[in-house]
């Protein structure tokens, strides 16, 4: 029999291994907090960028445009950017293009963070933080932004007065931005661009400690927008915004009258936004005039004679190697040999023309499905609320269905529920009354704009997936193969999820939502952060989707492509819009409010 001091000894020997675990295990789950974060960052172990650069400015250091040669960019020893020049003219706004995984945010980055020379005289926001947290409302955070922003004019005024003079030809530049920033008219113009977003007169004087991350976006956003820096890089703004918002914006930046660098994925956005596009291709930045149909257009005309000069210096090399060739030993036929041969060196040492390189075509397939016969997915009666008091429903007396072959798309304004009406028809929420019916072989794959936050960061796509699915495969060359499938290739696969780009994290949550094989999917927000073709490859893989697919999205392109019904959340209810989903944004845009 154990006494009883002994008993407690052991007792305590217990509790400090036990407390002793605890601290093992927090500061273990603070090292991967900080580990991600650093990884998000784009910092080693020490706070140090893990961003190489080079750039030599070619502007004026008095001037607004940006001009700088010599550009290159390293990210963890890939090169991305090599020896290119940036030019960026005040006045003007620029898409940033580029396959995902190109560099276009390390590239942002870098800009902000004045890794390459910029004149002093400008002052460079990049949007890609949320609003901070705080007890401040969002109308609160935005106009205290604002004002600290003039004060730093302010101040920089001061010093400019002392280190160069009141002649200074800086001053009156500055002395413009504080006139135009008008402190008494802040809050007017703040509640205008933070309705604008989506805010309303109650949720504009929420606290933002009390707000999600995407609404903290919008409040960043807003921040941007009234505080208009001389130069401002904005990184997948619509990413967080729903079809009125994005059409707001739209709208708003139209008439942005500073310099402007966007990184968007929809072409109806960058074709209303922009007036000059950047592409990122090749390892070289490359600039076009007009908007991305412009660019298209443009960048057809180029490579189509790139590669009728190509043929034709190929044609004129084969030629000259054949005449080499045939030469033989005759002492007059030799000297033209050698003198063809000087001809050949020399244009091989100009460079010679090189064959364009058409854009990787990334497309891919979610697996054909049993058929199901109606009714796969039916709403009878259905009504909602998150309290449960019949005065906060956010749905009543809604009836519709879901079949195999439906093509949907939830619109509607923000905040309306449309990715909770997604959540009920999941079963992840419970209506209040009404019924739900759901066939027995019915399963359905979600796809949210929030999927990629369940991904462990500190381990690469191949591992992860390798993990989460073992009782399929351990084979490394098997989920190479099933990665592949979705566009992430090589490196894409073995790099830390935390250095991949966004879009590249996205296309791993694809390859995990096929793997899964569903009969329905449900995709809330599915193309933010993809670029260009792999949307277009979505739309492609969803039309030929033998399943069921429910839609939310802020691309109206896509929309487009895929909706055979749209449907419209507002007023407690759910209608179909009997038009194109391009009437339903002439609709919208005709609402706007600047």
């Amino acid at each position: 029999m154990v006494s009883a001091s002994k008993a407690k000894r052991e007792a305590k020997r217990a509790e400090k291994g036990k407390s002793k675990k605890k601290v093992e295990d927090v500061d273990e789950a603070t090292a991967t907090a900080e580990t991600i974060e650093k990884l998000k960052l784009q910092q080693d172990k020490h706070g140090i960028s893990d961003r190489v650069t080079t750039g030599v400015l070619a502007s004026l250091a008095t001037s607004r445009d940006v001009k700088v040669e010599s550009v290159s960019l390293v990210f963890h020893g890939k090169v991305l950017i090599q020896d290119s020049t940036l030019e960026l003219n005040f006045g003007r706004r620029y898409g940033l293009l580029g396959e995902n995984g190109c560099g276009k945010s390390t590239f942002l980055r870098a800009l902000a963070a004045r890794e390459y020379p910029v004149p002093d005289l400008i002052d460079v926001y990049l949007l890609n933080e949320p609003a901070e947290p705080s007890e401040k409302s969002a109308l609160e955070w935005v106009v205290g932004e604002a004002e600290a922003a003039l004060a730093r004019l302010e101040r920089k005024v001061e010093e400019v007065l002392e280190t160069e003079g009141p002649e200074s030809p800086l001053l009156d530049d500055l002395h413009e931005r504080i006139d135009e920033m008008d402190p008494s008219t802040f809050e007017v113009r703040a509640s205008t661009i933070l309705c604008g977003l989506g805010f309303n007169a109650k949720t504009i004087h929420k606290r933002t400690k009390d707000m999600s991350g995407g609404w903290k976006m919008r409040v960043a956003l807003g921040k941007a927008l009234f505080v208009k820096p001389t130069l401002l890089l904005l990184d997948d703004p619509t990413a967080h915004l729903d079809l009125e918002a994005c059409v707001w914006l739209e709208e708003y930046l139209k008439r942005w009258d500073r310099t402007l660098v966007l990184v968007s994925h929809s072409q109806d956005f960058l074709n209303g936004v922009c007036t000059n596009m950047i592409d990122l291709r090749m390892q070289r930045i490359q600039m076009y005039g007009g908007n991305y149909d412009s660019y298209v257009k443009t960048r057809i005309e180029l490579e189509t004679n790139q590669m009728k000069q190509y043929q034709k210096q190929q044609d004129e090399i084969a030629h000259i190697k054949k005449f080499i060739a045939s030469a033989g030993t005759y002492a007059n036929l030799v000297r033209q040999a050698k003198s063809r041969q000087k001809i050949l060196d020399k244009m091989e040492a100009d460079g010679l023309i090189q064959a364009v390189v058409p854009d990787k075509v990334f497309s891919f397939r979610f697996p054909d499905v049993e058929k199901l016969p109606p009714p796969v997915l039916s709403f009878d009666d259905v009504t909602f609320s998150y309290s449960g008091n019949p005065e906060d429903n956010l749905y009543e007396h809604l009836n519709f269905g879901v079949d195999m072959d439906s093509r949907i798309a939830l619109v509607g304004p923000n905040g309306v529920g449309k990715s909770t009406l997604l959540k009920i028809m999941t079963g992840a929420l419970q209506p209040q009354s009404g019924r739900i019916s759901r066939h027995t072989h019915l399963k359905i794959g979600v796809y949210s704009q929030h999927s990629a936050d369940q991904l462990d960061l500190t381990k690469s796509a191949l591992e992860f997936v390798r993990d989460k699915f073992s009782s399929i495969s351990h084979d490394f060359q098997y989920w190479r193969q099933q990665l592949g499938r979705y566009g992430l290739t090589g490196e894409g696969q073995t790099a830390l999820m935390g250095t991949l780009s966004e879009g590249q994290r996205s296309r791993v949550v694809f390859a995990l939502l096929a793997i899964e094989g569903p009969n329905m999917i449900f995709l809330d927000e599915p193309t933010n952060g993809l670029d260009i073709p792999t949307i277009d490859s979505l739309g492609d893989a969803i039309n030929a989707f033998s399943g069921g697919v429910v839609v939310v999205s802020h691309d109206f392109r896509l929309l487009d492509k895929v909706a055979k019904d749209i449907f419209v959340c507002e007023n407690k209810t759910v209608t179909k819009w009997d038009a194109p989903i391009l009437e339903y944004k002439k609709k919208l845009a005709a609402k706007v409010v600047l």
